[in-house]
């Protein structure tokens, strides 16, 4: 049976939509089965990010409600093999997700996939509710900023008494993953520093994606950038994605000026 990983923040525009395109994408070019679901009703972008938004057809609702088959709403990539996209609506509103329906279309993925990645709403109403409630696990996204700290705290709380597993009495594995970093601004005072985060959030540290232009330019051409060799962004997603496969491998923390490699790669291509 599949993983069900839920991707999840609590704040809008730290990059989950781009996390959970980036996770699927590198988890299927491992060779695990992998399909990605956005859970955002009414402002899906997954399908945009990974490039299929001309080809969706059937959708996350159509399928919930009965309107359609699964194999006719999954969207297999182009791109990547074993990897698979499930759009949701622009049309319906949050209301049109029911544990009911995401308990049955999750269950018949579980024997068809590894992984099913689970792209949450911002927020913490009901899209983002069923976003995590059948998860496995959890990737925490958040900026080194205090809104955002203060809200990924907020999803922390909730995932460990709100999910499935929480009320099976079970522990659930979840990741902080530190999304659009910038150590010059970390160095100004204008972010928080990595061990600040940590301290507040108490969460084990899945990576560190900098701040980069190559972020935006993938979303704009539909490829995620963790297919993307030559960016900074895309080899953090990647070296994340070998951690959450139980790789042991250092993080990098970006340094601003000259005090490191990484950050002077970072500074010449932002």
């Amino acid at each position: 049976m599949a993983k069900v990983i839920v991707v999840t923040s609590g704040k809008g525009g730290v990059g989950k939509t781009t996390t959970s395109a980036a996770f699927a994408t590198g988890l299927a070019l491992r060779g695990y089965k992998t399909v990605v679901i956005d859970f955002d009703v009414g402002l899906r972008n997954v399908d945009l990010i990974m490039g299929c938004e001309r080809r969706v057809v059937f959708d996350f609702i159509n399928v919930i409600n009965g309107d359609a088959k699964l194999h006719q709403a999954l969207i297999k990539d182009k791109r990547v093999e074993n990897l698979s996209i499930l759009a949701t609506s622009q049309t319906r509103d949050k209301d049109a997700l029911t544990e009911d329906g995401v308990r049955r279309v999750i269950g018949e993925l579980g024997p068809m996939f590894d992984y099913i990645v689970c792209d949450s709403p911002a927020g913490i109403e009901r899209g983002a509710h069923l976003a995590m409630y059948f998860a496995d696990e959890a990737i925490v996204v958040a900026n080194a900023e205090v809104s955002s700290v203060r809200d990924a705290d907020r999803m922390i709380g909730l995932l460990t008494s709100k999910s499935r597993k929480a009320e099976q009495g079970k522990p659930m594995p979840q990741h902080l993953l530190l999304t659009r970093y910038d150590a010059e601004r970390v160095e100004r005072g204008e972010m928080l520093k990595v061990e600040d985060v940590q301290e507040i959030l108490a969460v084990p540290l899945l990576g560190i994606i900098p701040e980069c232009p190559s972020v935006l330019q993938a979303s704009n051409i539909g490829q995620p950038v963790v297919m993307d060799e030559k960016s900074p962004a895309g080899k953090a997603y990647r070296e994340s994605i070998g951690r959450l496969l139980g790789e042991e491998t250092e993080i990098s923390i970006p340094r601003a000026g000259k005090r490191g490699l990484f950050g002077r790669l970072l500074r010449r291509t932002a």
